[in-house]
């Protein structure tokens, strides 16, 4: 299935700056708001189901042998047509 994006942003940005995007994010979910994404002169609005896939990545690229680049992924995924497909065991985050 090939894919479209409807919106890209990346920044560099300090770790308390990050926090509080990604707490707009919560509380949004929390109270049962859509999300809104604004970076310059795109904007895209999304409205998450109560029960979206929520998907937690962590990954190290670059040669096995060196040093590379580690990121931490979240993702939120739901079928547009609002089935269900999630999967997987209880996550924790510490």
């Amino acid at each position: 299935m090939p894919e479209e994006v409807l919106f890209k942003s990346e920044s560099n940005l300090d770790r308390a700056e990050i926090a509080s995007l990604l707490r707009r994010v919560a509380d949004n979910l929390d109270a049962d708001e859509a999300i809104t994404l604004s970076a310059g002169s795109e904007s895209v609005t999304l409205e998450p189901p109560a029960r979206p896939t929520f998907e937690v990545k962590a990954e190290r690229e670059g040669p096995t042998d060196a040093p590379g680049e580690l990121s931490v992924e979240f993702e939120l995924e739901w079928d547009e047509d609002g089935g269900d497909d999630g999967t997987g065991g209880d996550l924790s985050i510490e």
